[in-house]
This record gives structure tokens, C-alpha cells and sequence, in this order.
């Protein structure tokens, strides 16, 4: 979206128009959602706190001034909520119901749901700061500077832990890959 279009679009949800948010939110939906599942682990968990996290924008908006990126400051509020909520979770223990597949249909399938698992196993491996620096920086796009405006720390931060994710993801991979994976 045009910088100018989605300032528009933020004026007029400041004013009350849902539809303008509603259209901002959709503008923004999939990052956000790759970034809270990435965080949280389960669809369950990334849905809760989504709506938590949608819910207080739109009740903060009045009070966002267009310093930043509206794309910027949502995942700062995702961001907040997800930590939010696995501070809850820490507090107690939560048995989920385990995610149910489809079986495979051909080897490259099997391959691909193999290869996702490993990604998954070695992302639970990080701490939640480690896995935050590499999921913005290194799969969302970002820059330093803008994952640094949503985790609220510096730059130069953002990088030492960026280099310890990738470094620690690496050998998880490397861990999780036994001669059954292979």
C-alpha cells in the first residue's frame, strides 16, 4: 500500500471508520500472523492473541500519531501481545491438542512436512528475544532499524542477537538432523 493511501486509510480509522481499519488490519494480516505463530508455536495460541493484539490497536489508534510506519507499530503491539501471552502460558501449564495432517501423498510432500518440522523444532530451541531478531529481520524483511522500533531496544542489539539466532538455529538444525531425517 502507497504510504500516502495507508496514511489516508489511518486517518480515517482514527475517526471511527471500521472499514478503514478493517482494511489496514487485512493489509498487514499475514505478517502479523507469521510473526505470532512463529512466537507462540499453534494456531490456537496465534489467534488469541491476534484478536488480544487487534483489539488494542483499535482502541490505541487514537493515540498513534504516524511517527512510525502503521505496519511498524502493529507488529509492535502483535509483538507485545505474543510475549504477553507466553508469559501467561509460562505461568501455567497448557495441554494442547496436537495438530492433525493429512498424510503425504508423494515423497516431495513428505520431504517438505519433514523439513518444516525441523524448522519448527529448531525455532523452539531459541529464546523468545532470539527468535523475535531472526523471524523480522530474516523472514519478514525488515531492517535493523524497524525491528528495533518493534522490540524496543537498539540497533546494534538487534544484531549481536541476530548473529547468536543464527548461529544457535544452525546447530539445532544440525542437532535435529538425525540418520531417521535424513
Amino acid at each position: 500500500m502507497v504510504g500516502t493511501q495507508q496514511s489516508a486509510l489511518v486517518e480515517q480509522a482514527q475517526t471511527g471508520d471500521q472499514r478503514a481499519f478493517t482494511t489496514l488490519l487485512r493489509d498487514h494480516d499475514d505478517k502479523m500472523r507469521g510473526l505470532a505463530f512463529q512466537l507462540l508455536g499453534n494456531q490456537t495460541a496465534m489467534d488469541d492473541a491476534l484478536q488480544d493484539a487487534y483489539l488494542k490497536a483499535y482502541t490505541s489508534l487514537p493515540r498513534f500519531r504516524q511517527d512510525a510506519a502503521f505496519g511498524t507499530w502493529l507488529y509492535r503491539i502483535v509483538y507485545t501481545t505474543c510475549i504477553d501471552h507466553l508469559r501467561r502460558r509460562s505461568r501455567r501449564r497448557e495441554v494442547g491438542l496436537q495438530a492433525v495432517r493429512d498424510l503425504p501423498t508423494s515423497e516431495d510432500q513428505a520431504q517438505r512436512l519433514a523439513t518444516q518440522d525441523q524448522v519448527t523444532r529448531a525455532l523452539t530451541t531459541l529464546s523468545t528475544d532470539h527468535k523475535a531478531a531472526l523471524i523480522l529481520i530474516d523472514r519478514e524483511g525488515l531492517s535493523y532499524d524497524e525491528a528495533s522500533l518493534i522490540l524496543d531496544i537498539p540497533a546494534g542489539t538487534i544484531a549481536s542477537r541476530l548473529n547468536r539466532a543464527r548461529t544457535a538455529f544452525r546447530a539445532a538444525l544440525t542437532t535435529n538432523e538425525g540418520p531417521a531425517d535424513r
